[in-house]
């Protein structure tokens, strides 16, 4: 499908962070490639970063990114699956707020839709990447490369909470899936979580349903707790994504080094929450990672979701410290987004009632 696009330029600085950020609105006249209802509105193309680091990106978003706005007191960003379908998930999103009674006039629902260079929308000012390697963090590898994913969301929090929007008190961030295992991952390794809450700005996030999560040492899941899986058997289970080693650039320390202790107990402070279905049970699930790295985490999505939970109190043990990151299960949904964010419960864990 073929996609025209008007091109209306808009500057925007930003300085309140310690990194500037760029950024410019693009109104396209076509709707993303991977548009599933007529109704769909086509996303915000923006243009994040500073300097020559810059790069378009396309973002769903309930509001203008364009204007300033004094009423947004919380920002939602919702993080699609494996199938990059932003469209699909930004509908979930809206009726996910609907459901928990959220004024869309103070709450921003933003969702990021990450790109390839086959996609419609796709544009050589944009960072675009090679397959399902956004999910894990990667860099971009073709048109503005070199950008991680992970950085993505460093620079959107950037400009939520540089100024344009002054009332602004509250950033949840959610992943599902693919997104899931994405934001798991952000939540460990980002280092703008402490900036944006002495800013005043408080952060969560929530990880919904991810195919393996990542481990802060090298015990798994075993008979009798956790213990060293080995490396025999299944080579490299302790890299990068599944463990701390051949850690990728984004995940490393200003010395190039990495500390499971340290990340853990940094982790350990941040506002955390795990959900799951109670029927995403399928060991056989189309898009379940089925490498040893994750078969190592648990059969299921359920089981390593449930695994992790349990890793997390072995390591509060092991490193002296407190950890409490509150988990649920979504009672008779499998892997289905709409389904979990659907639900009563997830709405009462998520956005409860004052």
């Amino acid at each position: 499908m073929a996609v025209g696009a008007k091109i209306w330029n808009t500057a925007l600085l930003a300085a309140a962070m310690s990194s500037a950020l760029s950024f410019s609105l693009l109104l396209p006249s076509v709707a993303h490639a991977k548009k599933t209802t007529e109704e769909a509105s086509p996303p915000q193309i923006v243009t994040l970063g500073a300097g020559a680091q810059q790069y378009a990106f396309a973002i769903y978003a309930n509001n203008s990114l364009a204007q300033e706005n004094d009423s947004i007191t919380r920002a939602v960003i919702l993080e699609h699956g494996v199938k990059r379908d932003g469209d699909r998930y930004f509908e979930t999103g809206l009726a996910f707020l609907r459901k928990a009674r959220l004024d869309p006039a103070q709450t921003l629902l933003l969702t990021p839709n990450f790109l390839t260079e086959g996609d419609a929308l796709s544009d050589n000012k944009m960072a675009l990447w090679r397959g399902d390697n956004w999910m894990q963090g990667q860099d971009s590898t073709h048109g503005k490369t070199g950008v991680s994913s992970f950085r993505v969301f460093d620079d959107i929090a950037a400009y939520l909470g540089s100024g344009r929007f002054p009332a602004l008190k509250e950033i949840v961030f959610i992943g599902h899936s693919a997104g899931g295992q994405l934001m798991q991952r952000y939540a460990v390794l980002n280092n703008s979580d402490e900036k944006l809450k002495q800013a005043g700005i408080k952060v969560r996030y929530v990880i919904s349903s991810p195919s393996s999560y990542l481990y802060f040492d090298n015990n798994r899941p075993a008979d009798n707790g956790f213990a060293p899986a080995g490396g025999i058997l299944c080579p490299g289970y302790d890299n990068y994504r599944y463990g701390l080693g051949e850690m990728i650039p984004y995940g490393l320390g200003a010395d190039g080094k990495v500390s499971g202790e340290q990340l853990f107990k940094r982790y350990a402070a941040r506002d955390v929450t795990y959900m799951v279905g109670s029927k995403d049970n399928n060991p056989n699930h189309r898009f379940l990672d089925k490498a040893c790295g994750a078969r190592l985490q648990g059969a299921t999505r359920v089981e390593r979701h449930d695994n992790y939970v349990r890793y997390e109190q072995f390591l509060a043990q092991k490193w002296k410290t407190p950890v409490h990151h509150p988990d649920f299960e979504v009672p008779g949904v499998g892997h289905d987004a709409a389904g979990l964010f659907g639900a009563d419960i997830t709405v009462e864990k998520i956005f409860p009632a004052k």
